[in-house]
Formats: C-alpha cells, sequence, structure tokens
C-alpha cells in the first residue's frame, strides 16, 4: 500500500509551498545545472526555517528519508500529493558494452529505485528555470552589449588617436615645410642683398677708380702750365737781357766817336 503525503491544497504544492519554501545556502561547486546541496547543507536548511536545532533538524532529515526508504524498499510507492512519487520498478538482466574496452559485460536483474516527479514542481522548475533562463539571457546579453560598447569605445578611441597622430604628423611637416620655405626665403634674401651690397660696392670701387684715373689724367697738366709759367719770366729775363746788351752795344759805338 502506497504511503501518502498530503499538503490538504488539492495538490497545489508550487503555489502554497513558496511560503514555506528552504532556502539552502550551499558552498558546493557549481553544475551547469546549478549548485550540489548534500545533506549537511538540507540539514541547516530545515534548522533555519524550523527555527529549531540543528540536532533536532538533522533526527526530522533522517526520519523523512528512513521512511521513504522503508516503504520503496518494502515494494511501497510513497506520493508527495504535488511534489512527486517515491518507487521502485524491476529492470531485467540484460547484456551492457563496456565502454572503455568494448567487451560485453552482462547485468543481472535488478530493483531500481524510481522518482516521478508531480506536476505541481515541474511547473514551479519549469517558471522558476524559466525566469533563470530569462534572467541569464538578459545578463549575457547585457554582457555583450557592454563588450561591444566596450570595443566600440576603444576602436573610436583608437581611430580617434590615430587621427590625431595624423593630423598632428601632418601639422609637424607643414610647419617643418613652411619653416624650410622660410629659411629657403631669407637665404634668398640674404643672397640678394649680399648681391646688391656686392654690385654697390663695385659701382664705388668703380667711382673711386673714375676719380683716380680722372685726377691722374689731370695731374700731368700742371707741371706743363708750371713750366710755361716759368719758361714765360726766363724769356722776358732773356729779352731784357738782350735788350740791355742791344743798349750797351749802341752806347759803346757813341763812346769811340
Amino acid at each position: 500500500m502506497p504511503l501518502v503525503f498530503d499538503s490538504g491544497d488539492s495538490g497545489a504544492y508550487g503555489a502554497e509551498r513558496k511560503s514555506s519554501a528552504c532556502v539552502v545556502q550551499t558552498g558546493a561547486a557549481p553544475t551547469p545545472e546549478g549548485r550540489i546541496v548534500n545533506k549537511a547543507q538540507l540539514i541547516d536548511a530545515v534548522a533555519m526555517k524550523l527555527d529549531i536545532s540543528r540536532r533536532s533538524a538533522g533526527d526530522t532529515v533522517d526520519a523523512v528519508l528512513d521512511g521513504i526508504t522503508g516503504a520503496i524498499i518494502s515494494g511501497d510507492k510513497v506520493s508527495l500529493t504535488g511534489f512527486g512519487t517515491f518507487e521502485t520498478t524491476r529492470r531485467a538482466a540484460r547484456t551492457a558494452r563496456n565502454p572503455r574496452t568494448g567487451d560485453s559485460v552482462a547485468v543481472p536483474a535488478a530493483t531500481v529505485p524510481k522518482f516521478r516527479p508531480g506536476q505541481a514542481l515541474k511547473d514551479e522548475v519549469n517558471t522558476t528555470s524559466g525566469r533563470k533562463k530569462a534572467a541569464k539571457k538578459t545578463a549575457a546579453k547585457k554582457a555583450v552589449a557592454k563588450k561591444a560598447a566596450v570595443r566600440k569605445t576603444t576602436a573610436t578611441k583608437s581611430v580617434a588617436s590615430r587621427t590625431a597622430k595624423t593630423a598632428a604628423t601632418r601639422a609637424a611637416a607643414t610647419k617643418a615645410a613652411a619653416k624650410k620655405t622660410a629659411t629657403k626665403s631669407t637665404m634668398v634674401k640674404a643672397a640678394a642683398k649680399k648681391t646688391v651690397a656686392t654690385k654697390a660696392v663695385a659701382k664705388k670701387t668703380a667711382a673711386k677708380k673714375a676719380v683716380v684715373k680722372k685726377a691722374v689724367a689731370k695731374a700731368p697738366a700742371r707741371p706743363a702750365a708750371k713750366k710755361a709759367v716759368a719758361k714765360a719770366p726766363a724769356t722776358k729775363a732773356m729779352a731784357k737781357k738782350t735788350t740791355a746788351k742791344k743798349a750797351v752795344a749802341k752806347k759803346a759805338p757813341a763812346r769811340k766817336r
């Protein structure tokens, strides 16, 4: 005869058990579906929920498990309305294959315990799982969006940095070219000034040479004039002497007479 533990609420397990559910705090390693809850953690959750000692909670959990185990060993079904049914099933002898060696292995007949979840438990798990999956999907989408935003920001910063570097390089090149042009212009102006100064010096030198030539050309004429002037008095003196001689000569014959 199966053992039936009824909650007294027409099997509405999920809706009615929310207010009395035990929250199990686990520290076990996570699995792809969730965390592994062991017996000790279940006892801690029961003690916290019922506000009893851990020893009393352990005795309660042991009593429930012993009752279920004894019932299914006796061939009975343990039906917890809304939660599920514990029962045994007979498995016939069969031949299996060792996955490592590939050899055939004879598996004898056995009685195997079995658990069939109730509809309320299924609905509760599906609802909670659906919420968790939706939350995971939302979190995953947010994480992907955040990564994409970070990548986009990084790419934008990289492009901006490259653009700034390119602009700086171009500006530096432009400044260098302008500086070079200014240097060339300064050199051209200096060369022009030098040429002008050279021409001016050449003109001055030519002018000085012309003046010197003129002075040299004029210089020989002055001694000739002096000679002419010197000759003129000498001629006059000679004329005077000749006149005097003539006068003396005239006087001499007069004296002889």
